[in-house]
């Protein structure tokens, strides 16, 4: 397989084109704002970046337990975040966020749809131009190159088809809308090409690994690289590679004390779940979760072939390698069947592996970051002066390099917008329209008024989640995650007052945020100042808001 840049360049006997290296002063030129910590001038190679982003795979529930080789390759070799979230327990929500750095409200992505701007005409419009990756490649001279899953609508004829290709990327390998394992087609920059159901040439995660590595054997060597990979997995239809089908026979979805309980005192959504579930629910989803952790065994297989090829290459010890997934995902929590969407810890969590320069072996950080710091974090590495950023997340790589007496957040907004159809599910009469994600046993994991803002808080005395629900109830769920880290027992009702109203103007204040506003400490900091003007849009209006009576 022959790997094209977009970009013109030389050709190398035997090889594909690249980009054209830059002499030093073309390169100062070109680079800046990237001359900081690793400054070309100082004669410092500047780091590489490889970004793994698994699809759909939780923490909670023992989403890495499958992934021995990462585990031992990236994890023990470097960091481990023990509290890494997402804004948005959503696909496509969640991949625009790591992309543009910002919260959803900012960058106005809401679900997987068109409509909700999902690699939409706007989206490509606005926000593509100013993704970290775009600024890694004009302004940083980095190489770059995307494999996998882009956006859930890439594609969509209403939004250029195949033919287009995000600005920033050198080289574009990418996935024509959601998860497939066969039977899809590719965008290799901006050319379609159709795979079939052949394994030894077809199955998506093989063939990504595949072309990775053959970007890193046929790439520049003047210039730094970064690499994203989006892999298929653990996403539905979990089609395991055909030597692993076999695998995880005795596992089961965990029996955690969540499982197959009532949601008492939760929003709507949650309590019309079915309890107990039925034998046949519960063999469903005993059945996705193995097949989940089968599919991840190739994603296995693809981080230790990368790695083997980086130190083959002598790029590994110059290189930071990222691991997380866009979403956390249940299995029969509260007896929702499978999905995720909702504002629990299993549904908003992800796991987060980061080796590189700097980073001491085994380590495990406990700092609240979310998948909004991953481009300033990139982004700095690179040396870019996060200043000139419009992103709403921080940098993490102080933490990775062990800063002390580190200044850190304390608080991280989680948003959604519920979906729902317009017309009664046929197959479940009983139900009103408005309601989506339905299982035959008419249990529903969407709903248009499951439409939520939480701040997720963790500081050295509070461990806490606040929501509301953007319904008629404006119904409120808190709970204390030290002492109930299932997440049973809703204490709307018996919080103090006091501050539930702070969380309430902490939420308001989060919700409209924009760049540096996102970063102010939150109601357990210190530092925390309680200022109404905050809670103004950038266009100077008022984010209008209901309460709920005990909040009045």
């Amino acid at each position: 397989m022959q790997l094209l840049p977009l970009a013109p360049g030389r050709l190398r006997q035997g090889s594909p084109r690249h980009l054209p290296s830059c002499s030093p002063a073309l390169l100062l030129l070109v680079l800046g704002g990237c001359l900081g910590v690793f400054g070309v001038a100082a004669g410092t190679r500047r780091p590489n970046v490889v970004l793994l982003l698994t699809d759909d795979q939780d923490e909670v529930l023992g989403g890495m337990t499958p992934l021995k080789k990462t585990k031992a390759l990236i994890g023990e070799m470097g960091m481990t975040f023990s509290s890494a979230y997402v804004p948005s327990a959503l696909c496509c929500p969640s991949r625009a966020s790591i992309l543009t750095g910002k919260y959803p409200h900012n960058h106005h992505v809401v679900n997987n749809t068109l409509e909700g701007n999902c690699s939409s005409r706007s989206w490509q419009k606005i926000q593509e131009p100013n993704t970290f990756p775009a600024i890694l490649r004009s302004m940083c001279g980095y190489q770059t190159f995307f494999a996998g899953k882009y956006l859930n609508e890439y594609g969509a004829p209403d939004a250029g088809g195949l033919e287009h290709v995000p600005l920033g990327w050198s080289y574009w390998y990418a996935l024509e809308k959601n998860s497939k394992y066969y039977n899809y087609t590719l965008s290799i920059n901006g050319k379609a090409r159709k795979h079939g159901e052949n394994y030894s040439v077809d199955y998506l995660t093989d063939v990504l690994a595949n072309v990775s590595l053959d970007f890193l054997d046929y790439k520049s060597n003047f210039e730094p690289f970064f690499m994203m990979i989006a892999t298929p997995a653990p996403h539905s239809p979990w089609t395991a590679a055909p030597q692993y089908q076999k695998a995880f026979q005795n596992v089961f979805a965990p029996r955690n004390k969540n499982f197959n309980i009532h949601g008492m005192n939760k929003h709507w959504l949650i309590r019309q779940a079915k309890t107990p579930m039925t034998n046949s629910s519960i063999q469903f989803l005993d059945n996705a979760f193995r097949k989940r952790w089968q599919t991840l065994l190739s994603v296995d297989d693809l981080v230790e072939k990368l790695v083997k090829r980086l130190e083959f290459t002598g790029e590994l010890n110059n290189t930071y390698i990222f691991y997380t997934s866009d979403n956390g995902y249940h299995t029969g929590q509260f007896s929702l069947p499978i999905d995720k969407r909702q504002l629990y810890e299993f549904d908003i969590k992800v796991p987060l592996l980061v080796r590189g320069p700097g980073i001491k072996p085994n380590q495990t950080s406990k700092m609240l970051v979310a998948n909004i710091d991953l481009g300033p974090t990139i982004l700095d590495i690179a040396g870019y002066d996060l200043n000139k950023t419009q992103m709403d997340g921080m940098s993490f790589l102080p933490i990775l390099r062990g800063a002390s007496n580190l200044t850190w957040r304390s608080d991280v907004l989680v948003e959604y917008q519920g979906e729902g159809r317009n017309i009664t599910d046929p197959t479940c009469p009983s139900l009103s329209p408005g309601v989506s994600q339905c299982f035959p046993d008419c249990v529903c994991e969407d709903a248009y008024n499951n439409t939520y803002a939480c701040v997720r808080t963790m500081s050295a005395l509070w461990n806490l989640q606040y929501c509301e629900f953007d319904d008629q109830e404006v119904f409120v769920e808190v709970y204390n995650l030290t002492a109930d880290p299932d997440q049973i027992t809703n204490i709307a009702k018996s919080i103090d007052p006091e501050l539930l109203g702070k969380m309430n103007y902490r939420l308001m204040m989060l919700q409209s945020c924009s760049g540096p506003t996102c970063r102010t400490p939150g109601v357990f900091d210190p530092r925390y100042r309680f200022d109404p003007r905050l809670m103004f849009s950038n266009r100077g209006s008022v984010r209008t808001r209901r309460f709920s009576k005990h909040l009045l």
